[in-house]
């Protein structure tokens, strides 16, 4: 009888375990069908990256960061269904785009160059004028807008509740019910504080203690990157201690934009209708700087080389010009040429989670 008992015993484990293997399998595909990025990307040690500012609230799970991962790169977003994040936010470029000015779902051509999303999740402010306050807060406006993807909440909402696929996501991430806007924005919110890259040569160089891991070029470029008495780029690209984020996260007029003494886009001064913000944009970090061009707001200067001899040059006569902004022309072309060098090994690793996936 004993015997009996310890056979149907083992009968009965065998199928539990047989149960648990194929439920662990249904996840795995269900996770891969919507990008499997999992949140321990969140959780990684980025060297030369400060601790993640995130709430409770705020934290990703494997299940919101797949279901915001699959809504980055799904055209069906915008109105005519071919125009998604990632159209303008390219993985390849540093979720930057090579164009000065991206045209949108209906052709519309806006006023400002893309910025990267990498790191945006260190951000106080958002937008090269600081009009949204969070990553949240940030997705409606490109989904709403004509120069992007011109369409409403009410339409994606639509479009999302019709596929049982999203259906089937957003019950996984979110629970049961109706899908909402709220959702949406709070799904591509956690596939974008993924978003995290630094390990870079400078990186290893400074707060890894590596002397082989940057150039000799780019070590002397780094002294000119934060002498007062040579470039002082470090006066709004901020470098820290122990991490360094290459902004501070402010606003500063630098003279892009301005001909004849008027600027073509008013930047800050249209969030804020304050006179002194006028033609003030947001210090962008420096991080991946070498994928990201053509650069500053207007995305008018090409290559790193311009935006050095932009710089070297003092940029733009103009009553709110930034007071640091000064001609650098005693530059030697040895001191640009490592300070070019010491930019290029800012470029660092991204998580896996940044793939393009798989159509």
């Amino acid at each position: 009888m004993r015997r009996k008992y310890m056979n149907v015993s083992k009968l009965l484990l065998a199928v539990i375990l047989s149960i648990i293997t194929a439920c662990e399998a249904h996840l795995s595909a269900q996770e891969t069908k919507i990008g499997k990025p999992a949140a321990k990307d969140i959780n990684i040690v980025w060297l030369g990256l400060p601790p993640l500012p995130i709430s409770a609230n705020e934290l990703p799970t494997s299940k919101k960061v797949g279901l915001g991962r699959r809504l980055f790169f799904d055209p069906t977003l915008s109105l005519n269904r071919r125009f998604s994040c990632a159209t303008c936010h390219k993985p390849e470029l540093g979720f930057a785009d090579d164009k000065p000015l991206t045209a949108g779902a209906i052709a519309k051509t806006p006023l400002r160059n893309v910025p990267t999303v990498v790191n945006s999740a260190y951000f106080s402010l958002l937008f090269w004028d600081g009009r949204a306050s969070s990553l949240e807060e940030q997705i409606r406006e490109p989904i709403e807008s004509a120069e992007e993807m011109s369409n409403t909440v009410e339409e994606v909402e639509k479009r999302l509740s019709a596929d049982p696929s999203y259906r089937r996501d957003f019950t996984h991430a979110w629970g049961s019910g109706p899908i909402t806007f709220d959702m949406v924005e709070k799904s591509i919110a956690s596939f974008e504080r993924t978003l995290l890259s630094a390990n870079s040569p400078f990186d290893r160089w400074k707060y890894g203690h590596d002397q082989k891991a940057m150039s000799d070029s780019a070590k002397r470029g780094f002294i000119v990157f934060i002498s007062k008495k040579k470039g002082n780029c470090v006066v709004c690209h901020v470098i820290g201690d122990k991490y360094a984020l290459f902004t501070d996260n402010k606003f500063h007029n630098i003279g892009v934009g301005v001909q004849t003494g008027n600027i073509a886009d008013q930047g800050l001064y249209e969030v804020t209708h304050n006179e002194a913000d006028r033609g003030k944009f947001k210090t962008p970090s420096l991080r991946n700087i070498a994928l990201t061009a053509p650069y500053m707001h207007d995305g008018s200067l090409r290559d790193l080389k311009q935006v050095m001899d932009f710089y070297i040059g003092g940029g733009n006569s103009h009553p709110n010009l930034d007071k640091e902004i000064h001609t650098l022309d005693f530059l030697t072309g040895r001191e640009r040429r490592d300070l070019l060098a010491f930019l290029n090994s800012l470029t660092g690793k991204m998580p896996d989670v940044a793939e393009t996936p798989a159509q």
